[in-house]
Order: structure tokens, then C-alpha cells, then sequence
């Protein structure tokens, strides 16, 4: 299977599952590719490992009437390509959604980040404060968690030279994660395809293989992320729980819950690490009736034409 064109979207892509026209933006040297839906108050949307912006597409189609819908890929992700030299570290990623925002201009933003996507999108909103004004986090985590031996076993497996083999070889985190973060429905051959072309190479897969190492590796960053909780903590959160994740304990949205005191908690029973595709109608309705309810943020620029 050939690696992507740079800036191209890929026949594989069913416009009917996913119907979103494709953009792409250059961040220090990578192509970066995003789906921008609807207008209104903008919702960031922040995929975690192994999926990409495909993850959103119910989330996206349920709230793009009221609110603008901007989804992303990572660089080495979905249809996102990376310069050379790019280590598709969590850090790494935070520097490319940071430029994003930059290049979008965006402002009056509420961050939605997924595993992941939660770090991530938390340091970047630390480092543009005037930018983020509402935090969505869904099954995630925000500190070094080296010590805890259940992630510290997680990290160790799953970053081991064997792991990372057959992460490259066999399209492992996909074949493995993606299944068995959704509780409440099976995947279908659609969708699973769209997971596996998208990281279709042995040279694609090196994003999604390097992450569960960083889990302690970046303990230096997750510290970053960890230091920022008190000045982010000034913003309403709302957490939307998948209450069967298998990756996630509660006790990470319990620490989640303790450091932001203006947040309100839904927990999706039945649903896994994938929430926001498992059970994208509840999710989406979460997310819209808590925006609802508070007063709404300042509309971002309009996208580019």
C-alpha cells in the first residue's frame, strides 16, 4: 500500500461515512489535515491513539448546526503527514495543535480532547489562555502517572520492542483498541477499514506504535500538563464519562473532577475509551446542553473561504 499524498484526500475515504469536505494547512512543514463544520462558537476536537478526526463524524453531523465543529489530525494520523524528523511525540503534537490554532486565528474556543487529545489539547490551551474559554474532557488523563504501577505495566508492555513490532507489522493498537474501546456497539467493516488505511503502512503505524511508551516517557510533558491544571481550573470543565473503559479507571476522572471545582460530570454507562463513537448521540447531547447552559463564548473568525 503506497503512503499518502501530502495535502490529498485518498479514494479510500467513503464521502458517504465521512462527509465532510477535507482541508489542510501547513504547520512547521507538516500537512496537516482538519474537517471545519457549521459556524458559531468553536468546538476543538482532539482524537487521541490510534483513530483520527474520523473519530468525531456523529459528534461533528449532531452539533455543526449550533456550534463550528474543527477536527484535526495529527501529524503521522488520519490524513495528516509529518516533515521528516518527527517523532510523533505527545509534546510534539502539542506544538502542531498549538501552531493550528495560531494559524486559524481561533479564539472563544472549547477544547474537546479524548485520551490523548486530552493532554494535549490542555497544554495548548495553557500556552494560549486567551484562546480557550471551555473544556470538554472525555476518558483522559492530565499528570505523570510513573509509579502507577497499572500504567506503568500498560507502558511498559505496550512500548516493548515485541509490541511495537507487531504494532507496525500487524496494525496491532488498531486492531486491538479500537474494537475494544466500544462497549456499546461493534464497529462495523466500514469503519474499521477507515482505521486501518489510514495508518495502511508499516511507516505509518510508527505514530500510533510510539505513544504507549510516552505514557512514562513523557513524564516531562505530562508534568508541563500537570503544572497548568491550576490556571486552567479558572474554566467550567465537563467531563463526559465512558463508564465501561477498560483503559481509564475512575479514579482518573475523580483526580480530573477534584482539580477543575466548576465542572459537571456525565458518565455514559455502558459506553468505552471511544465514548464519542460509541454512544456519539449522548455524547453530542451532553456537550451541546452543557454549552447551552452557560452563556455562550465569543464567536471565532469565520473559516477560511
Amino acid at each position: 500500500m503506497a503512503e499518502p499524498t501530502a495535502g490529498v484526500r485518498p479514494d479510500w475515504v467513503d464521502d458517504e461515512l465521512f462527509p465532510f469536505p477535507s482541508r489542510f494547512v501547513e504547520i512547521d512543514g507538516h500537512t496537516v489535515h482538519y474537517v471545519d463544520e457549521g459556524s458559531g462558537p468553536v468546538l476543538l476536537l482532539l482524537h487521541g491513539n490510534p483513530t483520527w478526526s474520523f473519530l468525531w463524524r456523529d459528534v461533528i453531523a449532531a452539533l455543526r448546526g449550533e456550534f463550528r465543529c474543527i477536527a484535526l489530525d495529527y501529524p503521522g494520523f488520519g490524513l495528516s503527514t509529518a516533515a521528516p524528523g518527527y517523532r510523533f511525540l505527545p509534546e510534539e503534537h502539542a506544538d502542531v495543535v498549538t501552531g493550528f490554532v495560531d494559524a486559524l486565528g481561533l479564539d472563544g474556543v472549547t477544547l474537546v480532547g479524548q485520551d490523548w487529545g486530552g493532554p494535549i489539547g490542555l497544554a495548548v490551551a495553557r500556552r494560549r489562555p486567551e484562546a480557550f474559554t471551555r473544556l470538554v474532557l472525555a476518558n483522559t488523563w492530565a499528570w505523570p502517572v510513573n509509579g502507577d504501577l497499572y500504567f506503568e505495566f500498560f507502558s511498559r508492555v505496550g512500548g516493548a520492542s515485541p509490541l511495537r513490532f507487531l504494532a507496525r507489522r500487524l496494525n496491532l493498537v488498531v486492531n486491538a483498541f479500537v474494537p475494544t474501546g466500544h462497549r456499546r456497539r461493534k464497529v462495523t467493516a466500514a469503519e474499521m477499514a477507515h482505521y486501518r488505511r489510514a495508518q495502511g503502512t508499516p511507516a505509518r503505524r510508527q505514530a500510533a506504535a510510539v505513544l504507549p511508551s510516552r505514557i512514562t516517557a513523557s513524564r516531562a510533558f505530562l508534568a508541563e500538563v500537570e503544572s497548568g491544571l491550576a490556571d486552567l481550573s479558572r474554566l467550567p470543565l465537563l467531563i463526559v464519562w465512558g463508564g465501561a473503559d477498560r483503559v481509564f479507571r475512575p479514579q482518573e476522572r475523580e483526580r480530573l473532577e477534584q482539580s477543575f471545582p466548576d465542572h459537571t460530570t456525565v458518565i455514559v454507562e455502558g459506553a468505552g475509551l471511544y465514548v464519542e463513537s460509541d454512544a456519539p448521540e449522548e455524547f453530542a447531547a451532553a456537550v451541546g446542553d452543557w454549552l447551552v447552559r452557560l452563556s455562550p463564548p465569543s464567536r471565532s473568525p469565520d473559516r477560511p473561504r
